[in-house]
């Protein structure tokens, strides 16, 4: 469930919407409130993919750990070594969190395929960028 609550000004102004920071990448995946789009993502070795929030609700990038190819290094939003990393993170201090002002971008070196999701939003927010030569 997602709501959005507006607090008008004194005149009864409603805010603008905050500036979304776009990264310049060879691709962009947009976070919608519950989806990565689009799921699932086709890039060559060597491209960057930006991932970019502007819902709002504070997301993850996290890889899922045996779902990358093996000699791949592992990408979490917050720079994370590992999955367990990035789960005791949203726990803590969140230095992993995917915001309007704060994308998050992964440089793909190795083929093959890649699963990753939200750690929030585990269940349905789950994407995969195939790598290929």
């Amino acid at each position: 469930m997602v709501g959005t609550v507006v607090v008008r000004g004194a005149e009864g102004n409603a805010p603008s919407a905050p500036t979304v920071v776009r990264p310049e990448t060879d691709h962009v995946v947009q976070m919608t409130p519950d989806s990565f789009v689009p799921e699932t993502l086709t890039v060559e070795v060597g491209a960057s993919v930006g991932w970019v929030n502007g819902t709002g609700i504070a997301h993850s990038v996290t890889a899922s750990e045996g779902r990358i190819p093996d000699e791949a290094a592992y990408f979490a939003s917050g720079g994370f070594e590992n999955e367990d990393a990035a789960r005791a993170d949203w726990e803590g201090p969140r230095e992993g969190d995917v915001t309007h002002d704060q994308p998050y971008t992964h440089t793909f070196e190795t083929p093959g395929e890649y699963d990753y999701f939200c750690i929030l939003h585990e269940e349905s927010m789950r994407g995969t960028v195939r790598v290929t030569d």
